[in-house]
């Protein structure tokens, strides 16, 4: 296996875990680290799918606690039933609305510019978002969400289709948006992208299995680690962040960085691959 090669995959990995659930779009920043690393081609889209898989590993490992007291409670107690039951119903948005355009944003919208434009547009979404006058909560805790919430936050989700939102930004700022408190709403973008990013994987892995052989395993196994290693980090470091800020770091950081990327684009200082 090429050196180069598995130093690229673990800078996919880091990026990936780094940027998956942070506001500021995991797909976005995968496709223009792609771009710079020539490492975009079809394997390559696959490989990006594939190492969020390591990042939900992290969430796993962070949120366990929680998820074992929820399987093991699920025969006898409502309250177990009903996270369960909403992160399903969460997450059935994206199934339906993915297989149906999947492609067709893949093959149109996984491009540089439309990444910085959406860049741009979510980051004054969140500052719009974070400077509203303070709304009533109604849900403080992800255990006393509605499947009706539940619906409403995976219709939000099916915005991060469109590379550069940002899944974990669509929805916990969508989520605070509709009554959700800031930690309920993280709580639940978190439990959320178990089933939707492990799904989104092995479908991935399982139409573009023709594409990849055995001696690919070193460089998903790379990708993988470091993914998980990075996404375990930021995740630990984001549950202590919100409980004292807010995401308008976030916001300022999407729209300088989109401007970059299309500045860069538009002199030809960067040739950024489509």
């Amino acid at each position: 296996m090429d050196i180069v090669l598995l130093v690229k995959a673990a800078v996919m990995g880091i990026v990936e875990g780094l940027t998956e659930f942070l506001p500021i779009s995991s797909t976005g920043h995968l496709i223009l680290a792609g771009s710079l690393l020539g490492f975009d081609d079809d394997k390559a889209k696959v490989f990006d799918i594939a190492i969020q898989t390591g990042a939900i590993f992290a969430v796993i490992l962070v949120y366990w606690h929680k998820i074992k007291s929820t399987v093991v409670a699920l025969p006898r107690q409502p309250k177990a039933q009903r996270l369960a039951l909403n992160i399903f119903i969460g997450f059935l948005p994206a199934v339906v609305l993915g297989l149906l355009f999947g492609k067709a944003i893949k093959a149109h919208l996984f491009i540089p510019t439309v990444v910085a434009s959406t860049f741009i547009i979510g980051g004054f979404i969140i500052l719009w978002a974070e400077k509203r006058p303070p709304g009533s909560v109604r849900v403080e805790h992800v255990d006393d969400m509605s499947p009706w919430d539940a619906l409403k936050v995976g219709l939000v989700q099916c915005f991060a289709m469109i590379p550069g939102t940002s899944r974990s930004g669509s929805t916990i700022i969508g989520g605070m948006l509709l009554g959700l408190s800031r930690q309920a709403a993280t709580d639940f973008s978190f439990f959320l992208a178990i089933p939707t990013l492990i799904g989104a994987g092995v479908y991935s892995l399982y139409k573009e299995r023709a594409l990849l052989s055995v001696a690919d395993l070193p460089l998903f196994a790379v990708g993988l680690v470091f993914s998980f290693i990075s996404a375990w980090l930021c995740v630990r470091w984001l549950l202590k962040y919100i409980s004292t800020h807010n995401f308008i770091p976030f916001a300022w950081y999407r729209i300088a960085f989109g401007i970059v990327v299309l500045v860069t684009a538009w002199t030809g200082t960067v040739v950024w691959a489509d």
